[in-house]
């Protein structure tokens, strides 16, 4: 093939270190903006962004010149880094050190995008643990569960 032909689409989930129940008020639509600008920076395209006070998800396409590691790498990074400064949370500790990507496909945005907005509801019948489990088995991915949390 003469070009490069892709459409990179992620479900990513991560949370604040130690699970801190932290990303409340005002500064949480401030940080969702921010991180967005961080992805337009890498010339990705964030669909969605929410989350709870302990963990976050994004729905986003990658171009294909970075990585996903790389990219929740700058992501986390760059928005710890100016949260911290900007002192926008108290108690700021940072990102936890994993993360959760899940391909989606095309067919399923609005799908991935009503599930991301729909959190708060979500979570008053399932805790992020019992989520973020949920979805390791919905992609099929194996895990041990002694390792999933720092």
């Amino acid at each position: 093939m003469a070009g490069t032909y892709t459409n990179l689409l992620y479900h990513i989930v991560f949370s604040t270190k130690e699970r801190r129940q932290i990303l409340k008020g005002n500064s949480v639509e401030q940080t969702y903006n921010y991180i967005g600008g961080i992805i337009r920076n890498e010339k990705g395209c964030l669909y969605s962004i929410g989350g709870m006070p302990e963990h976050i998800h994004l729905l986003l396409h990658i171009p294909p010149i970075i990585s996903v590691s790389d990219m929740i790498k700058n992501i986390k990074g760059s928005s710890s880094k100016w949260i911290k400064n900007e002192r926008h949370f108290n108690s700021w500790s940072g990102w936890q050190r994993g993360y959760g990507a899940f391909s989606v496909s095309k067919s399923s945005i609005k799908k991935v995008e009503e599930y991301i907005t729909g959190q708060k509801e979500h979570h008053r019948q399932k805790t992020f643990k019992d989520e973020f489990i949920e979805l390791l088995k919905k992609h099929d991915i194996e895990y041990d569960e002694r390792y999933i949390w720092d």
